[in-house]
């Protein structure tokens, strides 16, 4: 529960910085990122091949086209709670489930920590808004264009909530 709360307050406070520094843009799109999981596949966008966690990301589309994602954590258990090999990261706006438009590409840190700031084309209304995070440099070196996604919004937030440290149980002295 206060983890929720510290989200909603979370939410809250980026929204109102966002719409502080947005004056004239409508704000279209709120949400929380949170990490991909093998097997998935979002407008045609596969997800990465293991599971991310996220330990706190949200993101926001205005009417304008204004883009910002906010990651801390964007990390795979597997590789001892570390970005691994990705090194940027760059975020596509899909609308009515097709990708409408890709960000540049940001740093990701080893910590995986990004910050993702982009004037974007997107369609008004944009149907079903959903960011993708997607793999767009690995070991330094940029790719030709973003692959798999490794984190989005509009996914359940279930995989993350209960394993602070990444590991095989709830943290409750449970195994998963």
């Amino acid at each position: 529960m206060k983890r929720a709360s510290l989200l909603v307050v979370a939410v809250c406070v980026m929204a109102g910085m966002f719409a502080i520094g947005t004056s004239a843009d409508e704000l279209v799109f709120l949400s929380p990122v949170v990490g991909s999981i093998p097997n998935a596949v979002i407008a045609g966008v596969p997800s990465g091949g293991a599971p991310w966690v996220v330990r706190r990301g949200i993101a926001v589309l205005t009417d304008e086209g204004r883009l910002r994602v906010d990651i801390r954590g964007l990390v795979l258990p597997s590789v001892n709670n570390t970005a691994g090999p990705i090194t940027g990261v760059a975020a596509s706006v899909v609308c009515a489930n097709l990708v409408v438009a890709t960000s540049n590409t940001a740093s990701l840190s080893t910590d995986g920590d990004a910050d993702i700031h982009a004037k974007l084309a997107v369609p008004s209304p944009c149907l079903g808004a959903v960011v993708l995070v997607r793999v767009a440099a690995v070991n330094g070196a940029p790719l030709q264009t973003p692959s798999a996604f490794i984190a989005a919004t509009g996914l359940a937030a279930g995989q993350n909530d209960d394993d602070r440290d990444h590991d095989r149980n709830d943290d409750h002295g449970h195994d998963r």
